[in-house]
């Protein structure tokens, strides 16, 4: 595979460190700039990243994958105590998704003080307290990365740290996708996601594949790398200067199911979201988005997964929105 055939590796020390030993102002200086360069090119061509020395730890999120297989692995009528109950927003729990969208199964989580009640295994017993303790990790990760993209966008200082604040409406699912058959390989169709910025801890199975250039790039399992991909929210906020991933699970032949986290840094429901007028009006561009309700288009987004429709034409997606030329 050539270097143009694969998504960055950004080392985002120079960003999580309070002790930069042997380093002075000019060099932690120069090392954050070609960070956020790497990063900015990559968020403007196809919105895929990889992140390395991201605060995570490694052997925590190794943990995370093993105990996510012991569940899995447990009988179905095992797992179905542990599924979702009627009110939340989302199916907090263990569920199944819709065969049209993909094959996997899925156990998701709110926020650990969450005014959302999660549903948690008891099997494997240390499996809540490594659930909640990699979402405190992830919160932070997606903290630094707001950061970081609110500096490559020239935006005023803690401008996204203000605008997404509350924290209460992240969500991480753990999922398991079916090993492919002769007859069926789609793990989860194409796809972008609908939230600000989304991370992703995959085991070596692989089969996370990101659209570039027109071509399908196979994202290298790696153990001691997250994910990063820019959700829909980040597209519209920056009128399209970001974009918005497209990606999907292409499930791999074999025995061995593929075990993933990925933890979706998520916007309050009723925040309003259009493109901001540093890249519209200011620079004389015209939106090219309408403004939405958040929390209305992840209802039809969610109502997309729910009732898929038969044509491809028919899901919702940020095209929705999107203003006639």
């Amino acid at each position: 595979m050539s270097q143009t055939d694969r998504i960055p590796t950004i080392d985002l020390l120079p960003f999580i460190s309070i002790n930069e030993v042997d380093q002075n102002d000019d060099q932690l200086d120069s090392k954050k700039k070609k960070i956020k360069e790497v990063i900015n090119q990559a968020c403007s061509e196809y919105g895929f990243f990889q992140i390395v020395n991201h605060g995570v730890p490694v052997g925590l999120m190794s943990r995370a994958l093993d105990l996510s297989k012991k569940f899995f692995d447990c009988p179905d009528d095992e797992k179905l105590k542990f599924s979702p109950e009627p009110g939340a927003p989302l199916p907090a729990g263990y569920s199944r998704a819709n065969p049209l969208v993909g094959q996997y199964e899925r156990l998701l989580m709110f926020t650990p003080n969450s005014s959302f009640k999660n549903i948690y295994p008891d099997n494997p017993p240390e499996f809540r307290e490594v659930l909640e303790e990699i979402f405190s990790h992830l919160t932070k990760t997606g903290s630094v990365i707001e950061a970081i993209l609110n500096e490559c966008l020239n935006l005023p200082q803690n401008f996204l740290h203000e605008y997404n604040l509350d924290r209460n409406w992240d969500f991480m699912v753990n999922l398991a996708y079916q090993p492919a058959t002769e007859t069926e390989s789609s793990g989860l169709s194409e796809h972008q996601d609908s939230n600000c910025i989304t991370f992703v801890l995959q085991d070596d199975v692989g089969g996370l594949e990101v659209l570039k250039e027109g071509k399908w790039i196979p994202v290298i399992p790696d153990k001691s790398s997250i994910i990063v991909n820019i959700g829909d929210v980040i597209q519209v906020l920056t009128n399209n200067k970001y974009k918005s991933a497209t990606h999907r699970v292409v499930s791999q032949m074999g025995s061995r199911r593929r075990h993933s986290f990925a933890f979706f840094y998520n916007l309050k429901g009723d925040k309003w979201v259009e493109p901001l007028p540093q890249f519209t009006t200011e620079i004389g561009e015209e939106p090219r988005y309408r403004g939405f309700c958040y929390k209305d288009y992840q209802a039809l987004r969610l109502r997309n997964k729910t009732h898929p429709p038969s044509r491809p034409e028919d899901f919702i997606d940020i095209t929705h929105y999107a203003i006639p030329n």
